[in-house]
């Protein structure tokens, strides 16, 4: 029985994080003072209204945007991560396989132990078959397992997931939250996830923080009491019901 995960000495740690965009009016405050923690192994959601700097948060941890003040630090120096956004972005002249081994390419990994390593991925996420595919070729949903496929094949410290199937309809996005339940359940990365969906953050997290409006702060940090490994049918019980609720108040709040 896997069990959640707690640690006294947090993988990342975010304090006092603060971000402003400049815009010529004194400049868009979009992070207000985020404290939070993640352990090793974690899967940890965000939620909050759209605007309330989620994606900044992804953004800044990821180095891709300079606090304005504030510290983001990890407990063994410069980890691996890797990163899946909302829209898949494929690289079009490549097929499948040749997008999901470009990380290793990069790092100058022989072609052959690239592929090798792409293949064990390949089945991991579900995509026999599709391997020499165009991403033109590919439905919403096949197209982001290339995408997590590629995040995943440098083995990433922490992997962050920003609204990953937010561009997916309804019955895909359902089908992939579980596929990738069941994908963290094998690899226990360490994850930090933005989503809008409660259920979403409910079937797949150890904790669910939750943002105020803009300038984003954590408003609560919600564990998820709900025991591993689960299945869809989790979502039926009176407890997921419960949690459920409390975060809807909490995101109006």
């Amino acid at each position: 029985m896997l069990t959640n995960i707690t640690s006294s000495t947090p993988f990342l740690s975010v304090k006092d994080l603060r971000l402003t965009f400049p815009n010529g009016n004194g400049g868009l405050e979009a992070l207000g003072g985020v404290n939070l923690s993640l352990a090793r192994q974690e899967f940890v959601s965000v939620l909050g209204p759209s605007g309330s700097g989620k994606t900044t948060l992804l953004r800044a941890i990821a180095g891709l945007l300079r606090p304005t003040r504030g510290s983001i630090t990890f407990s063994d120096g410069k980890p691996c991560l890797g990163m899946v956004f909302q829209q898949a972005n494929l690289m079009p002249w490549r097929t499948a396989i040749e997008n999901i081994t470009l990380p290793l390419e990069l790092q100058g990994v022989p072609t052959e132990q690239a592929c090798a390593r792409a293949e064990e991925l390949i089945r991991l996420v579900g995509l026999e078959g599709f391997e020499s595919s165009w991403p033109r070729h590919l439905s919403g949903g096949m197209a982001q397992r290339v995408a997590l496929a590629r995040a995943l094949i440098l083995n990433p410290d922490l992997l962050l997931l920003d609204e990953p199937f937010g561009s997916l309809d309804a019955l895909t996005r359902e089908r992939m939250g579980a596929e990738l339940l069941n994908l963290w359940q094998t690899r226990r990365t360490t994850v930090l996830m933005v989503t809008h969906s409660i259920s979403e953050a409910l079937l797949l997290s150890d904790r669910i923080l939750v943002f105020t409006p803009r300038p984003g702060q954590v408003f609560l940090d919600l564990p998820v009491p709900l025991t591993r490994p689960r299945t869809e049918e989790v979502r039926y019980i009176p407890e997921f019901g419960r949690l459920s609720h409390e975060l809807r108040s909490a995101i109006r709040e």
